[in-house]
């Protein structure tokens, strides 16, 4: 399963986001290191489920049974991980135990506290009384300065090896760096954008060159979306603000750079607890709700306004809602380049044998082949895969066939162990 980590500074609302993105039960509160341990949960990617393509209804004549009204939830990980604090590459606060777990994640949202609500350490503040760019700045600093951190610490042995045993700058880096989640393609991606490209003695590096290559690293290891968090109280310029960082980034048409999505973590989670009480229908993701019957009839004046003020609130959101689901599924879509694929066993009724309707869905990397999804449905089937069809045009397939997104595969393989 993919694992994103939501990170951020004490207070920013990143365990909100969490909470309303996965409903699990965690702490929330207004003061630093609230988040001690990580907490781990499940949110969803949402997508349009196939069985409501024409061509598809009108061979089976109904939904498939695992969407919820048209639209399928796919799964994905979220960490919520400790706040972050200034120093943390020396050690401070918890920042060891927040970087330590970062490694482990494919993407990272950084929720950032649009309102500029909470200073530099994350404490609470007037609105409007701190800069949220600093944030944003702040989190790259620490990032680069734990990478930069672990290769000075790593020179000499770098060095040494490089000598005695002529392996590659590229190979002895990433061995460095492989228990924070960087390998050898994206040190060799990395060495070429940064100011070390023509230097391949590590010993002629500076400062700057140790510097410039860490924050490469990150750029090309570490895939991140910046959630402008509480944007509902936000002053309009603080929004502003961040929203550049992403036009600064279409103008570069740099895909490494900035991508913003302002959001209300607080308003999601309102929104899903009432519909999870039945008050209101609301999927993640929606840009409206319902006010569910006979729940309507039991509402206080106070509910009632109290929903139509997030009504507002999303409507304002220019189609991205509350922000949550937009930004899970613009990290696995657009940053991390997922698609969705369903297996089936029956190509002609989109079933497994048990007749249920596409009953499964799986995310794999875009350029991921036909026995990449065999092998995500079982290990077995993956290697003893002969071929397989595609259940819309009934067309053969080899191993090496790229999945499209919305696939939908029956793979066919061989029986004898």
């Amino acid at each position: 399963m993919i694992t994103i980590a939501i990170a951020g500074k004490p207070n920013s609302g990143k365990s909100t986001f969490f909470k309303a993105a996965t409903l699990a039960d965690v702490e929330i509160a207004s003061y630093p290191f609230t988040t001690i341990s990580p907490n781990v949960g499940v949110a969803y990617v949402r997508v349009k489920c196939p069985c409501k393509d024409k061509e598809i209804q009108q061979e089976i004549g109904r939904e498939c049974g695992n969407c919820v009204d048209g639209f399928r939830f796919v799964p994905v990980e979220l960490l919520d991980v400790a706040g972050l604090v200034r120093g943390a590459h020396e050690g401070r606060g918890l920042g060891n135990e927040f970087l330590d777990e970062l490694r482990q994640a494919e993407a990272i949202i950084h929720v950032v506290d649009a309102s500029g609500g909470t200073d530099a350490d994350g404490n609470a503040a007037e609105i409007g009384s701190h800069d949220p760019l600093e944030d944003v700045l702040f989190f790259q600093h620490e990032l680069n300065e734990w990478v930069k951190g672990i290769l000075s610490r790593n020179r000499r042995k770098i060095e040494r090896k490089a000598k005695l045993e002529g392996m590659k700058l590229s190979r002895l880096v990433s061995e460095q760096l492989a228990g924070v989640g960087v390998t050898e393609e994206q040190v060799k991606a990395a060495i070429l954008g940064s100011r070390v490209r023509d230097k391949p003695d590590m010993n002629s590096w500076d400062e700057d060159d140790m510097k410039d290559l860490a924050s490469q690293i990150i750029k090309k290891s570490k895939k991140m979306i910046i959630a402008a968090n509480k944007a509902d109280i936000a002053p309009e310029a603080n929004v502003i603000k961040l929203k550049e960082l992403e036009l600064k980034r279409e103008s570069k048409k740099e895909e490494e750079a900035a991508v913003v999505i302002p959001s209300s973590a607080e308003a999601e989670l309102a929104l899903r607890t009432a519909a999870k009480h039945e008050f209101i229908k609301y999927l993640p993701g929606d840009t409206d709700f319902e006010i569910a019957h006979p729940a309507e009839a039991e509402l206080t004046e106070k509910q009632r306004a109290g929903l139509e003020k997030l009504r507002k609130l999303i409507h304002a959101y220019n189609g991205t809602g509350t922000g949550v689901q937009a930004i899970i599924n613009r990290v696995v879509f657009d940053l991390l380049d997922y698609v969705v694929a369903y297996p089936v066993e029956d190509e002609h009724k989109y079933s497994d044998a048990s007749g249920r309707i596409l009953p499964d869905a799986f995310l794999l990397k875009n350029g991921s082949t036909a026995r990449d999804l065999a092998f995500a449905v079982h290990s077995d089937i993956g290697e003893s895969f002969l071929y397989a069809i595609d259940a819309r045009t009934k067309r053969r397939l080899g191993e090496k066939y790229a999945l499209r997104n919305n696939d939908i595969i029956k793979v066919v393989y061989s029986s004898r162990k």
